[in-house]
This record gives structure tokens, sequence and C-alpha cells, in this order.
């Protein structure tokens, strides 16, 4: 092959790797593991863009680099195949979501394979696969039939519970269950209906049913997540949402909230990662204390991380949601309460957290009292509360809480600051940090004030010390079509689990893929969907599936065992592989997914299914690629368009033009007329014989043009280009933007090792000669530092490297096989089907995938000889080349003997020669 014909090359390797499954990863291999995992792709029908394998690329270099070392390397792939895009399509085609699926995941795979990456498509999963979410539904089963005991700090089979309540009943019980469940004595269960026994126990097992407010959008017919909403509006179509209560199927991950963050402290994960999750968890620490009602026999607790300040608190605020709203709005404030509830139902509490400047509220018309003083306290309803955090209700402290105050102020409330008088003016003195004038919290520290007001509220039994954490009960249930049915059916109200035997429950078909008109999810339209239980009735099964976020949970085990018919993972598969040793995905699951995934392996690990409580070992995030946009300045009112340049001298105004007519930022003029119908009499203003176009830095969309398909580089430079230049952009790490105008510059790269290995006529060249110093100097050098690279997960500065090796091997015209069998190895985790071609005309044998990958030798870097600047009068006049080894009257011998030094010493002799050995001779004449 005489030219580097780069799609023969990457065609014939695709090939070859899919027949010899070279990729393909042993469960019992006595090599060391190492399991690298993406997160795996929702597949849509736009498929890939250059932007989407940026985290691909990295792991696959990091698989075929840990190959090279000799690991056993876990490197699957698969599907989140279950969602709400496919279903939109659907309701809009009438096509089902499983044929888009299939198909939209035939491009992708299509699209993975051309670029090269070195997975084992044998553990290929998709949540869709029956096979699959057949153990997604075995797992909800699991948590259905569990219940979490705080004293042994796990989840336990649910059977144990039912145990202790026959013997001794709840009373001496410390678990997880809902607020409010009563105690009963083991005479009190013994004696209840088998009906009461099993809803006493849905307020104690780890999937239970609830009424919970949730994001109701009704075009989309279904709840949606808070991710899901942006200003009231779903993010996908941007429709109308609404907060509701509804019943749904919700999963007791609260019961994890403290080993979730304390499983942190051990995980090689960014800082700021784990930061988020901690904020998002919200461990607070502090009291609930009870205000009594004004008027009414009641009180409401409220929680809050700082119950000294209590003698500052003026007035109270409950969220929208609360159930005490409607309770305490008195008939005159009923009207303006109503319409507040009916808006603050439209946002999101994302929005409602995140928009710290916008303060609204309205006064139900009642009063609490305060607990020591017994001072009346207007009771205000603000979207700042959220129900699902502490109590819904917030003892407001205006000096000292930034939102309390911003909502005094707006309000005309009082905010109170004397800090002498008598008990009701008694306050929380924020500027010294101390609690003032109080009998028993006067001149204490903050974190002793806290201690002594916790003492004090439990001493009156108006309130106990308290943990808290923001993170709310997961929501488990969905109202659409497109999702893992649940092994669920009905006995009148009481829930009930299929029989495992009857796994999978398999999504039945329907006529449409929409609610019925009656408003119940679109599996209500099913023929038949009961389910026939062991006394042979037959009874309604589950309408609801699950969340898109059900497979994902768990993927990462059945990758270590996908074909197991009788387990989810072999604990032997799981004893193997353990964990991932490193996960690499978008900084958007930060919250979701990763909270799931962790809670998921938790539970498993209590129910002594897998060995492991925490799924995954390092994770990386990688930064987005931007498209960059290419735009065409129109004068305004014509159809005429300027060059970029010349823009400012006419009133324009930009449109985005498609990237695929831009090369250079020059557009090409005959394109663009055909492009739309209202071009085709376009007129230009050019620079000289061509038209330049502006340039701007935005996300990849295909509203802005600026979508470039792998498929579109892999055709023009091939895919070790594409991997390479994806890699050279920038850290990982960081967001860049794309511009294809500087991929010529790693196409010319790989070019340029190819003729590293022919000559100019295309012939094969290598030679069996010795290798030089200089030679191998510049390959050990490119050992150590690929090698170094790579190990603390830089990908752009390796490019680098090699880069600078090839360009020093081609001008010391290096063709020497034991420096560029080396350079075949360094190369083959970026270019793996040029360093597989290579390695093969090598006359080596296997694949270079398996090569051992080389180590540097430290006494090749040494250096021998040193370059002397040399200064005559102070000014330097010429540089020489001189071993390091000479003393210092040899140096200046041999300095004083040159001919360029003997030019400008014209014949005078020297008055001084000064030597510094490694640095500089410097000649005063």
């Amino acid at each position: 092959m005489s030219n580097y014909d780069f799609r023969k090359i990457e065609n014939k390797w695709q090939d070859r790797w899919k027949k010899d499954q070279t990729f393909r990863a042993d469960n019992s291999s006595k090599k060391p593991k190492y399991y690298v995992l993406d997160m795996f792709p929702y597949p849509s029908g736009a498929g890939l863009h250059v932007g989407h394998p940026l985290g691909y690329i990295a792991s696959d270099i990091v698989s075929r680099f840990k190959m090279n070392q000799g690991f056993n390397v876990l490197h699957p792939m698969g599907f989140d195949a279950f969602g709400l895009p496919a279903e939109q399509y659907a309701i809009q085609t009438g096509q089902h979501p499983a044929i888009t699926t299939k198909n939209n995941i035939e491009r992708y795979k299509d699209q993975m394979n051309k670029i090269g990456f070195a997975y084992d498509w044998s553990r290929e999963v998709q949540t869709c696969d029956p096979a699959y979410y057949k153990w997604t539904q075995w797992i909800f089963m699991k948590l259905f039939d569990s219940w979490y005991e705080r004293d042994a700090d796990k989840a336990r089979p649910i059977d144990a519970l039912i145990t202790i309540l026959e013997k001794s009943g709840s009373e001496r019980l410390n678990a997880v269950c809902d607020e409010g469940t009563d105690h009963l004595t083991a005479e009190q269960w013994n004696e209840l209906t088998w009906e009461d026994q099993q809803k006493y126990l849905l307020k104690y097992r780890m999937a239970f049913l609830a009424e919970t407010s949730v994001n109701w959008c009704a075009a989309l017919g279904t709840v949606l997540s808070n991710d899901e909403v942006k200003d009231g509006y779903s993010e996908r179509g941007g429709h109308p949402v609404e907060r509701k209560k509804m019943m749904q199927w919700c999963l007791r991950i609260t019961a994890y909230a403290e080993r979730l963050i304390k499983g942190l402290d051990h995980l090689d994960w960014s800082e700021a990662l784990k930061e988020i999750q901690r904020n998002w968890i919200g461990r607070s620490q502090g009291g609930e204390l009870d205000f009594p009602i004004q008027g009414k026999e009641e009180r409401i607790r409220v929680f809050t991380t700082r119950p000294d300040t209590i003698f500052g608190v003026t007035f109270m605020t409950l969220a929208p949601e609360s159930e005490w709203v409607d309770k305490l709005t008195t008939p005159e404030q009923r009207t303006a309460v109503k319409q507040y509830v009916k808006e603050a139902s439209n946002r999101s509490e994302r929005d409602r957290l995140s928009e710290v400047k916008r303060v609204t509220g309205v006064f139900t018309g009642s009063y609490v009292l305060h607990p020591f003083t017994q001072k009346p306290l207007p009771i205000w309803v603000a979207d700042y509360v959220l129900a699902g955090y502490g109590t819904g209700a917030v003892m407001a402290v205006p000096a000292h809480d930034t939102r309390d105050f911003a909502f005094a102020k707006k309000f005309n409330l009082p905010i109170l600051k004397v800090i002498d008088g008598g008990p009701e003016d008694e306050a929380y003195d924020a500027k010294e940090g101390k609690a003032i004038n109080s009998d028993f919290l006067n001149g204490l520290e903050v974190k002793e004030a806290i201690a002594r007001a916790i003492e004090r509220l439990e001493a009156q039994e108006i309130g106990i010390g308290k943990i808290n954490y923001r993170i709310r009960d997961a929501i488990f249930t969905r109202q659409r079509y497109w999702g893992e049915p649940l092994p669920v059916y009905f006995k009148g109200e009481i829930p009930c689990l299929v029989s495992e035997k009857d796994l999978p429950l398999i999504l039945p078909e329907v006529d449409k893929y929409l609610p019925t008109e009656s408003g119940e999810p679109p599996l209500a339209r099913a023929k038949n969907w009961v389910y026939k239980a062991e006394d042979g009735k037959e009874y309604p099964l589950e309408k609801s599936t699950m969340p898109g976020w059900a497979g994902s949970s768990w993927y990462f085990f059945r990758y270590m065992d996908a074909d197991n018919a009788q387990a989810f993972c072999s604990k032997d598969a799981q004893a193997y592989w353990e964990s991932v040793d490193l996960y690499i995905g978008g900084a958007e699951h930060a919250t979701g997914h990763l909270l799931y995934a962790r809670f998921w392996t938790k539970f498993l690990y209590d129910l002594g299914l897998i060995n492991t409580d925490e799924p995954f070992k390092k994770l990386v995030n990688q930064g987005m690629i931007q498209g960059r946009s290419s735009l065409a300045y129109r004068i305004t009112g014509t159809n005429k368009f300027v060059s970029a340049n010349l823009k400012d001298q006419y009133e324009t105004s930009p449109m985005h033009v498609d990237v695929s007519l831009v090369k250079d930022d020059v557009l090409d003029l005959e394109k663009f007329r055909k492009w739309r119908p209202d071009l085709a009499e376009a007129d230009f203003i050019t620079e000289g014989s061509k038209f330049y176009c502006g340039f701007e830095v935005e996300k990849m969309s295909k509203s802005r043009f600026n979508v470039v398909t792998p498929d579109d580089i892999i055709e023009g430079y091939g895919a070790d280009t594409l991997r390479m230049y994806e890699m050279f952009l920038g850290p990982l790490e960081q967001s860049k933007p794309w511009n294809t105008n500087g991929i010529d510059g790693v196409f010319k790269f790989l070019n340029k090792v190819w003729r590293l290995f022919h000559n100019e006529t295309g012939e094969w060249a290598v030679v069996d000669d010795s290798a030089s110093p200089q030679e191998l100097k510049s390959i050990h050098t490119a050992i150590k530092k690929v090698n170094e690279d790579l190990q603390r997960l830089a990908f752009n500065t390796p490019v680098s490297s090699l880069m600078i090796c090839v360009n020093e091997l081609t001008a010391l015209k290096c063709r020497k096989r034991n420096i560029l069998e080396i350079l075949t190895v360094l190369l083959s985790p970026f270019a793996p089907h040029l360093a597989e071609e290579l390695w093969e005309c090598l006359g080596q044998k296997g694949t270079v995938a398996r090569a051992p990958f080389p180590k540097h030798d430290e006494s090749f870097l040494l250096e021998s000889t040193y370059e002397y600047p040399v200064s005559v009068n102070g000014k330097l006049r010429t540089k020489m080349d001189l071993a390091l080894d000479m003393s210092p009257g040899d140096i200046e011998k041999a300095v004083l003997d040159a001919e360029p030094v003997q030019k400008w010493l014209d014949g005078k002799t020297p008055k001084k020669v000064i030597v510094v050995p490694g640095k500089i001779v410097n000649i005063v004449v």
C-alpha cells in the first residue's frame, strides 16, 4: 500500500476485530482486572455528533492502554433505551417505540464501530430488552420486600420485620418508616386483618405507595422530574407543568442519606462533584419544635438548624403545598391564597430555590404562638419554602436569614434587632455571633447555644434535636407507556408482587400511546392487563411504568455477567470485577443517576447480593464540545450578503449558515444559493474572490446548523484523525469549541507517521540497523511522557508528545525497526487502525492491542553534551556543542581554538575567559 489509505485500513481492522472478537473480556482471567465504563447513551434518532464521542474516545484510550499494560479489561457498551422521546415520536407517528429505538440503536452502533472503539459487544445491554428488564423488575421486588433497620444500619428482608411485629410489636422498633406511623403491640399486630397488616407494612417497605406532590404535564400525560421542568414548562416540548398530588410508587432513598454522604469520602471523584452530591442530599443538624396555633389545639412543627435563634422569630412561612395552608386560611384571605398556590404550582422546586431575588407570598390570616413568649406570629405562604424539606414550615428569623430578611422587607414584617429589654425583645445578635440577653442562651458561643436550645426544647417537651436531609424519597412511577412494567397487581387497594417465575412481566401492546380518555396511564388501554394469581383469580396490574432511571441504576453489574438467565449477576462474576475502576460521563448526571446508582448498589450489598457498596471508584466528567457556528451577514431589508470583514460598513443582521457550506470560514456561494429556495437569487459583496463568514461558539444544535457528525469527519479524514483531534483539542474535563479548520494538522501528522515506514515511492522502508543515541533519546522521551500522562488521564499532552517525537524521527530520517515498533505501540491507543496496520507490516504476530506497553530507559534521556552560548565582551557571538564531562580548561581551549571565536578575537589575546560548566562561556578582550 503506497499511500496512507485510511478508508481501506480502517474497514479492514474493524472487520478483523469483529471477526476475532479481539476485545472480548474473560471473567476468569489470571490477569489483573480493569473495568472501564462510559455512561451509556440514550439512542436518539439524530445519532451522534462530534461532541458525543469525546468521553468514549478517552475511555477507549484508557482501555487500550490498560490492555497493553497486561490487564484483563472490561469495556462494554449498551443503551438506555426506555424514555419519553421515543414515546413522543410514537404518539406523533403511530410507530411502536420498540421499532424506532431498534433503528436508533443500530445507527449508534454503526457510528461507534466506525470510530474503532474496543467494546466487548458480547455484553451489550438494552434496558428495553425483556431479558434485561426482567432483573430490573426483580430488584424492584426485592425493594418492595425489604425494610431499613436503623440499629443494623442496613436493609433487611420484610419477613424479619413481620417476625419482630409478631413477637414484640413495633414499640421498640428503630426503623425508617413514614412520619406519624403508630406503634403497635404484638397483640394489636396479630389481631389485624391481612389487609390492615399489608397497609401497615407499606409504611416500612423500601418500595411503597404514597400520595406525593409531583410535576404533572397534561400535554405529555406523565409526571416529570425536577430536572425535566424549567420555569413551569417541560424542557421537552415546552408544555405547561403543574404541581399536583398523585398516588405514586416511591423508593426510600432517604434511609441511605447518611451512608450516601459518608461514602463520598472514599471515592476518587472531584471535590466539586462530591460537593454537588452533598448539597443535594443536604444534611442539616438542628432541632424540631412545635408552634401552637392561635385559637386551636393543634401545633405546627418546624425544623431549624439554628434553634438558638428562636427569640428572633417574627413570622412563620408555609410551603404552598403544605396541608396547613387550606386549614389555616381565613375566609377573607381564601381567594388570594388560592390564586397564589395555583401560581406557585406552576414553578419547579429548582426554580423556586434558585431565584433568590424573586420575593412573593400571601398572608393566611392566621397566627401561631411563640413557644417561649406566647407572642402571636403571622402565618404566611411563600414559595421559597418547599414541602419536601423539613416539615414544609419555616420559623422566619429575618435578622439572621437572607431570604427571611428579603421577605420581611417586602411585606413590612418585624425584624427583631433589639438585644436588651424583656423576653419579647430577646434576639440573636448575628453580628457578634452570640446569643444575647436570654436566660438560658446568654453569652454562649454558637455551637454551645444550639446545644443549650435543644436541651431546653426537649426539657419543656416542645421540640427535639434532629438531623434532617434535603433529599426526598424517589418517585418511581411515570404515567407513560415506554418503560418497564411494575411487577405489581392489586387485591382491592393492596399491592402484591407477581411471582418470580412469571418474570419478565412483558410490556403489552396498546392501540395508542396516550393516556385514556379518563386520564389513566396508557397501559390501561391494554387488553386483559391483569394477573392470574396463585388463588386462580385475576387481578388488575399496575398501570404506571418505571422511570427512565430504573434500568440505569444497575446496568454496570449486568455487564459483568450479561448472559446469565438465573441471576442479575453471579456472585463469582461480581467478586472478580467488583466495581467500575473508571467511569466517564457528563456532569449533568451528578445528582440523579449517580445517587440512584449508589443507592441501589448499597441496597444490593445489604442483601448480600454483591460484594461492594460503591459502584464507581473513580469518576471523570468530560467537558462539552461546543459548536462553531458560521454566520453570514445579510444587509437589512435585502437579499444581499456582505463578507465578514466588510460588515461594519453596512447595517446587517447575522444569519446562521450550515457549516457544511463553509471551509476555512469561506462560504461556497453556489452551494449556499442551492441551500434554500429564498437564497437562490442572493447577491454577495466579497473580499476579492472570497466571501468570509463570521463565527460564534455555541451549543451544537440543528437550529444553529452547526452540527458536525463523526460520519462526515471519518469520510474525509478517517476515524484515527477524529480520535486524535478530539483529544488534541484540550484537557478532557474542559469544554472547548469544535473547529473543523484545525483537523488538517492531525491528518498530516498521521500521514507523516505512515511516511516514516515508507520511502518516497511508497515502498516499505524499515531497516534492522541499530538506533542512534538521538533516536533512542527521542523515542524514550515519548515513552516516558505518554505513560505518565495516560496514568493521570491527560489525553491532549500525549498527542503533542507523539507529534514532537515523529517530527524528530523524521528529521533524523529514522527508519529503524526497534524505534518504529515502539512508536507503533505508543500510537495504538490513539490511532488503533493505523497502528494495527503498521504492526502487521512489521511482521508482528497478533494484535497490537495486546503488545506490551514500552517502558522508558532513563539512561537514554541523560544528556552527554551541552550547547554552550559563547559571548565576547558580553555579546552572544556563537554556540558550541561540547561534552558535559570536559574540564573547564579543555572547554576554554576548545572555545578559543574555534574558528567563529577566532574571528571575533581578531588576533587579540583575551584578558579573561569565564567558564561556567554546563552554563556559559564569556570572553573578555
